[in-house]
């Protein structure tokens, strides 16, 4: 069956308007937040409830046709990025927020509700979501999942999957499938944290239900200014290596903050080489404690300015040019790459440094991050007009990540593998280590038509996996699977 044909039955059962053709359309869907790959999507369409997605898949399957889920677009990692012959699910339209239930401490949540969304509908009870990432007014709670997507705040309260207790996904093969519900630790196996992360490999999620936090007595904000990131990664060590916990720990250096305040004025401190946002939240008495030591360890590691956020509005303020970090440095560069690695945050120091040796005028690199867990987003800074210089910054990206991998780290911490980083996926695992995850790939999506491409470095196909037979589904069952 050819595209037009599955469009034309697509349409039949969800309308006109949820299916796209028309090739200018289909650009606006040929990249996610990593424009430096594109393709342009053999067709798109837009559900709005889970039995609109399991009819898209159906027909997919039945037809042979690869298919690529998308929430609002906002990856890093090319994880969304559409296949050419392909359909992409947009989940965009499935936006309704099912359930507030603040006596379980749950919220439920189609895939297309926006992650600020749900701390706002759960506020006026006295609770929120945890998880933040800086893309929180536009990212949604579908997209989260896929990519386990963290935040400021996850040096504290963890990723996406700590705060995911249920899921209805919609199975590779078009099956409606539960995993887990608002009980805080379902028996079995942990299918449910299988899902979350799997980059939408494993399915396409049609609702969740996650965990809401009870909103904290007491939070406090300070702002200190560093002569470089040396200093400011000390500073994190001695903060962390005394036994304290800020919910976030935040680092800039200078590059960023020059084109944030560029960007949205945030008037951090002149000359500063690097600047810590650090936040503490929980009970009044506990956090005022704990502010005293973290400006004491600021101070003892040659900051020469601190501030504190003496109000909502300034603290805002501070964060204002961490959450706009990414976009900013559009300022002062055509072009940029965000990556996205992990290391010990003892080695923030050393690292940094040999960062700062692999730029040149053609490449620059500018480190923004979530320095508390060691969580580094630097962002490769190029000219795509310059001749080479796009193939430098992909060395250059490279590089970092070697780097990660050197000091015990990894090849991403929140943004996913996606397309970015698929191929230095053999530089992590062994051949025995990725065809044990691709076996399990393999009992989810037999066909391997969920998602084609995306984490694993090589195309792997289920009847290409040592001692894994081509066969029925382990999760086919007619209607409605429920999966404990």
């Amino acid at each position: 069956m050819d595209l037009s044909e599955l469009a034309a039955r697509l349409r039949a059962r969800l309308g006109t308007a949820a299916v796209i053709t028309d090739r200018q359309r289909l650009r606006t869907y040929e990249c996610d937040g990593l424009a430096h790959y594109k393709v342009i999507p053999g067709l798109v369409v837009l559900p709005e409830d889970t039995g609109q997605v399991a009819e898209v898949v159906r027909a997919c399957v039945a037809a042979g046709v690869p298919f690529v889920a998308r929430g609002s677009g906002t990856g890093l990692s090319g994880g969304a990025l559409p296949h050419a012959e392909g359909v992409l699910v947009v989940t965009s339209r499935m936006r309704r927020l099912v359930e507030v239930d603040p006596a379980n401490q749950r919220a439920v949540a189609q895939p297309g509700v926006i992650n600020l969304h749900v701390t706002r509908a759960a506020a006026p009870h006295g609770y929120y979501y945890a998880p933040d990432p800086s893309s929180q007014q536009v990212c949604s709670i579908g997209g989260n999942v896929a990519e386990n997507s963290g935040g400021a705040h996850c040096l504290k309260y963890g990723f996406t999957t700590n705060h995911v207790t249920g899921i209805e996904l919609v199975s590779p093969t078009g099956d409606i499938v539960r995993l887990g519900g608002k009980a805080p630790d379902p028996p079995g196996y942990d299918l449910l944290g299988a899902f979350v992360g799997s980059e939408g490999t494993l399915g396409i999620a049609t609702e969740v239900t996650v965990r809401l936090m009870r909103a904290p007595e007491s939070v406090r904000t300070l702002l200190a200014a560093f002569p470089s990131t040396d200093e400011a990664g000390r500073a994190v060590s001695a903060i962390i290596g005394a036994g304290l916990i800020p919910a976030a720990i935040e680092m800039m250096d200078a590059l960023v903050i020059e084109a944030a305040e560029a960007a949205v004025h945030c008037d951090y401190p002149a000359g500063a080489g690097a600047v810590l946002i650090v936040e503490l939240d929980g009970p009044h008495a506990d956090v005022e404690a704990q502010f005293v030591e973290v400006e004491s360890h600021c101070r003892d590691h040659a900051a020469f300015e601190i501030r504190i956020a003496a109000d909502d509005a300034e603290r805002a303020l501070f964060w204002k040019g961490r959450k706009s970090a990414f976009a900013a440095v559009g300022r002062i560069s055509p072009d940029y790459i965000v990556q996205d690695g992990v290391i010990p945050r003892t080695s923030l120091p050393e690292v940094l440094r040999r960062i700062a040796d692999l730029s040149s005028d053609a490449v620059r690199v500018a480190n923004v991050f979530h320095a508390g867990d060691g969580n580094l987003h630097p962002l490769v800074l190029f000219d795509e007009a310059v001749p080479g210089a796009a193939e430098q910054a992909e060395e250059v990206s490279g590089a970092i990540l070697d780097l990660c991998i050197e000091h015990g780290g990894s090849i991403t911490g929140e943004h996913g593998v996606g397309m970015d980083k698929a191929k230095h996926m053999p530089r992590m695992f062994t051949e025995a280590d990725l065809d044990t995850m691709q076996m399990l790939r393999c009992a989810f999506d037999p066909g391997h038509l969920s998602n084609p491409g995306k984490v694993f470095p090589t195309p792997r196909l289920c009847g290409e996996v040592p001692g894994r037979h081509k066969g029925a589904h382990p999760l086919q069952d007619a209607g409605v699977a429920e999966v404990f």
